[in-house]
């Protein structure tokens, strides 16, 4: 098993080295993909969550990959494919708990374990099943935002939400989203990104999900809570089929970030963990509208 150490450093060198580079590695100029979404898949067609998602996001926008399906190399050969020689493949991670022997009766004494391993994308591997690949004349370089989609994604978690002004902001007191009119946005890409990263932030409330909202600008736990908001957005953006970019903040949120993560390597483990969280907590929404519609 590979150093649990060594792995939280992998990824967060990997993250970091793209923030200094001044790109954000969890937005990507969305294309085609094998399975019709836009969230990473494991060969079973099962969606990557959490790390695993921007950890493969990030290989997939250096590598320029248009398809989203991932796998071992022994899947891969268990498919009658194989790996293309001199191909490098893309760490992701698997967590669990071990009980050692001695400690079988105790509950309490589960360890958290940690375990990286590789995996390579579909163009990466040869002769798989043409269900892998997607025809090159079905890809579509026009965006769809499937709008209507986000519309009733955020109504139906019940949120207050007032277009108006010049701010995008969640208020805990009145428990509220602000968000400017909507004229004033470049774009319905950029207008739905940031409504859906202060959705996230509104999931983190006390009587949610109870992050702490309270840091203040430029301090650690603001720029950590701005980093869950936006990696929530960016995973809703993928669930959702609308291309992610907020735009705003860039350069001050970069550095904040860098400060945070190579002060704490588990950082974007844990920021990624919260951020899918919130994401999980606003689809749960969608599912009690339903019900109580029906």
């Amino acid at each position: 098993m590979q150093n649990i150490k060594d792995t939280y450093q992998r990824i967060t060198d990997a993250i970091i080295e793209q923030l200094e580079a001044g790109t954000k590695p969890w937005i990507r100029p969305w294309r085609g993909n094998s399975r019709g979404s836009l969230v990473p898949r494991r060969a079973t067609g099962d969606a990557y969550r959490g790390i695993n998602v921007l950890m493969l996001w990030l290989a997939s926008e250096l590598a320029g990959y248009e398809e989203n399906t991932w796998m071992t190399y022994r899947q891969a050969q268990d498919f009658g494919g194989q790996v293309r020689k001199g191909e490098k493949g893309a760490l992701v991670v698997k967590y669990g708990t071990f009980t050692p022997k001695e400690r079988e009766d105790d509950d309490d004494r589960a360890i958290p374990y940690l375990k990286g391993y590789t995996v390579f994308n579909v163009e990466q591997i040869e002769n798989l099943p043409d269900g892998f690949y997607q025809p090159a004349e079905a890809l579509s370089t026009t965006p769809v935002p499937h709008l209507d989609t986000v519309e009733t994604f955020i109504r139906n978690t019940a949120a207050s939400v007032t277009y108006g002004g010049t701010t995008a902001c969640y208020r805990p007191g009145p428990d509220d989203i602000l968000m400017p009119d909507r004229a004033r946005f470049e774009s319905e890409v950029h207008l739905y990104s940031t409504l859906l990263h202060e959705a996230s932030h509104w999931s983190g409330s006390k009587h949610r999900l109870d992050r702490d909202l309270s840091g203040r600008f430029g301090s650690e736990s603001y720029a950590i809570e701005e980093l869950v908001a936006e990696l929530s957005a960016s995973f809703l953006c993928a669930d959702l089929g609308v291309a992610h970019d907020p735009r705003d903040n860039t350069a001050t949120y970069l550095e904040s970030w860098l400060k945070v993560l190579k002060n704490d390597k588990r950082a974007i483990i844990t920021a990624s963990a919260k951020a899918q969280a919130a994401a999980d907590y606003l689809h749960g929404l969608q599912s009690q509208e339903q019900s109580r519609a029906a």
